[in-house]
């Protein structure tokens, strides 16, 4: 899904962009999109989870990407990614790794114009949705398929139910 998803925010991609990775993880997508925007470019991945955002952190050192992480270019952040992280944007691409009920009006802010959100939304129906910002700011939202995610949730609900093992 990570290739499907970047092959969506491709064309946003461009050297200088900015990128905001909601849910990072292991950091996987957070490097990839780094070598996509280049070296002018700057990627903020956010989790919720203190222990993957470390566990991120060094598969991109681990990766070769120190250098990246210790300039600013990739930076892995904890926090309520339903919220996202003002002080990075705006964004040019915002990725969401899990669904939301709604479509969070926080990130749709964080978005640049232009830019693209690619993010999953429903709960028992879900569906990809791209929202999308143009030069004006007028915001359109497209369905792009269904698929089944794990929903994007707080901390604690998240811990209760252990889905980052």
């Amino acid at each position: 899904m990570h290739a499907y998803a970047a092959s969506h925010v491709l064309s946003y991609l461009h050297p200088g962009a900015r990128v905001l990775d909601v849910g990072s993880g292991s950091g996987y997508l957070a490097a990839v999109f780094h070598h996509l925007v280049g070296p002018t470019g700057t990627v903020v991945g956010i989790e919720h989870v203190d222990e993957l955002t470390k566990w991120s952190l060094e598969n991109l050192r681990k990766d070769g990407l120190g250098e990246a992480v210790d300039e600013g270019k990739i930076t892995i952040v904890t926090g309520d990614g339903r919220e996202g992280y003002e002080s990075g944007g705006p964004y040019d691409v915002i990725h969401v790794g899990a669904a939301a009920p709604s479509t969070p009006r926080k990130l749709i802010e964080q978005l640049a114009s232009p830019g693209r959100m690619f993010i999953p939304v429903g709960t028992h129906i879900q569906s990809i949705l791209h929202i999308d910002k143009d030069q004006d700011g007028k915001v359109t939202e497209t369905q792009v398929m269904g698929v089944s995610y794990v929903p994007l949730t707080d901390l604690d609900k998240q811990k209760a139910t252990r889905q980052w093992l």
